[in-house]
């Protein structure tokens, strides 16, 4: 145990302490003083993650046009003059700049005092950089994402030495509809600006983002009333609700259901047709413009509509479905997994496999090529497309389409990072996104394959471009999941490369040492 922690007023003498606070964890040593327990949750999650306390710098996520296109639907943006209004007028008096993000810690907006972005710059606190605690450490951006709550991040607290003269506070937004975070809100200045009550600044102004977001969503709301309306009466005080299309019930006829009979919001299927209500009824959801039309059963009737009736509105084509938002994570991965809406999911070998396939090939392959793909030559197309009907029930059945196979789904993978991040020439990117080999237990052809071709890609962008950071990157890119050292830090040339580009005096360079010295007969 350390000291109490009392801890100084002063912000540069503070972040000595801290300094030292982080020398003592990360060597073991005994330590003056506990950091905040927000902070060592943190470091330990960002050292899980293999992120490298001497990095320096995010990786680049997004160009310029791409973080356009992803400002341009992002519920955020909306909120971008009040946050203007509360918080970067101050951030310019104060040597502070404004920073936000959406849920995955990608920044898309940065404004405030032009010296201290041109500053922040210098240090990749840029538009288009990650800054999720994965990707760069304990930070006010990433730490309150992962916590989901505001947070203030000061000096030596951030993980990464590069950003020990920077101080941040940053609060979560949360989308009022369906509950989820969609960005957060963070100030962000030199250490000497510190100042404690930022945080409570930072997270007043998420709360007036989250506000107008809820203001909008009620505006909207009283849209689709007025529009839905028509469809409404034609019940003529039957059973029926209007419902969004995210589930939340809106409206419905005076007296057309019992009060609590239905819940403030439903799940909805994939596709409208016959819906199982919470206590066990059907019910029968029509689509209607930019909503459903909830037809409920009268009371002791099934959700069977009587004869000779007819839809409350034209019958029309459903409104296509938003596609799922599906997140890859299959380098160095021991157990594979998904996420779906940031829904976690756990995902078999075969189906790590396919969805490898898959994703490289987004204009679809077919049952022959997916089962030589995964099983190799006694592949059977049969097997494939049982597993397909399989994996379809853990993603949802919109998230794979069929002939050809193909995904329907807004793709992120960290395989494909490093492939984008090697075609735009950003090397560095690359090898910071390579957290070990792709779904390194897997033997399926397919996967094999784009494994070897990944990493000897990387290796070789990586020794050309003479980088020295790079090398270290790869040389320190995660165990297999056997434990094993992976291609990177078993790689001699990488090794001789990194001891003599690395200065003695770096830590870095006793490892490289170490493994050299191993590999010595």
């Amino acid at each position: 145990m350390g000291l109490p922690t009392q801890r100084p007023a002063d912000p540069v003498v503070r972040a000595r302490l801290l300094a030292r606070i982080r020398e003592a964890v990360l060597s073991g040593s005994p330590v003056p003083q506990q950091p905040r327990a927000v902070v060592s949750d943190s470091w330990r999650r960002s050292l899980a993650a293999r992120v490298n306390p001497e990095s320096d710098g995010p990786p680049t996520v997004y160009d310029r046009r791409e973080v356009a296109e992803l400002r341009a639907g992002h519920p955020l943006a909306e909120t971008l003059p009040l946050l203007r209004e509360t918080l970067v007028a101050i951030a310019d008096e104060a040597m502070h700049m404004m920073i936000v993000t959406d849920a995955d810690g990608h920044i898309l907006w940065c404004e405030g005092q032009s010296g201290v972005l041109r500053l922040a710059e210098d240090v990749g606190l840029a538009v288009g950089t990650r800054w999720s605690e994965d990707a760069i450490g304990t930070n006010a951006m990433g730490t309150a994402l992962a916590e989901r709550r505001a947070v203030q991040i000061h000096s030596a607290e951030h993980l990464v030495s590069t950003y020990h003269a920077w101080t941040c506070a940053a609060a979560p937004v949360r989308d009022p509809d369906t509950g989820e975070i969609v960005g957060a809100v963070d100030v962000t200045g030199p250490v000497p600006t510190f100042h404690p009550s930022t945080v409570a600044l930072v997270a007043a102004a998420a709360k007036l983002a989250e506000g107008q977001l809820h203001t909008r969503m009620r505006l909207r709301d009283e849209h689709l009333r007025a529009r839905c309306a028509p469809a409404l009466a034609a019940l003529r005080g039957g059973p029926g609700v209007l419902v969004t299309s995210t589930g939340r019930v809106l409206a419905g006829e005076p007296g057309a259901h019992p009060p609590g009979e239905l819940p403030g919001r439903l799940t909805l299927p994939t596709s409208p047709g016959r819906i199982e209500l919470p206590d066990g009824r059907a019910a029968t959801l029509e689509p209607l413009a930019g909503a459903f039309l909830l037809r409920l059963p009268a009371a002791g009737t099934t959700a069977t509509p009587p004869a000779g009736t007819r839809p409350a509105v034209p019958a029309a084509r459903p409104p296509a479905a938003p596609a799922p938002e599906l997140e890859l994570t299959f380098l160095g991965a021991p157990r594979p997994t998904a996420r779906v809406d940031g829904r976690l999911v756990r995902l078999s070998q075969r189906h790590a496999d396919m969805l490898t396939m898959l994703a490289t090939h987004p204009s679809g392959v077919s049952a022959d090529q997916l089962a030589t793909g995964v099983y190799g030559e006694r592949g059977n197309p049969v097997t494939a497309r049982a597993e397909i009907h399989r994996l379809r029930a853990q993603l949802g059945s919109d998230a794979v389409q069929s002939h050809p196979y193909r995904l329907h789904a807004r793709l992120t993978a960290d395989f494909l990072t490093v492939r984008r991040e090697l075609r735009t020439g950003h090397v560095r990117a690359a090898a910071a996104a390579y957290r070990g080999e792709l779904l390194p237990a897997s033997e399926a052809p397919a996967v094999v394959e784009l494994r070897e071709s990944l990493f000897s890609t990387l290796r070789r962008a990586v020794l050309d471009r003479d980088d020295t950071e790079a090398m270290w990157l790869l040389a320190d890119s995660g165990p297999d999941s056997a434990g094993a050292d992976s291609a990177g830090a078993d790689d001699v040339e990488l090794a001789e490369r990194l001891a003599v580009a690395l200065p003695a005096s770096d830590p870095r360079h006793a490892v490289v040492a170490a493994r050299l010295s191993r590999w010595d007969p």
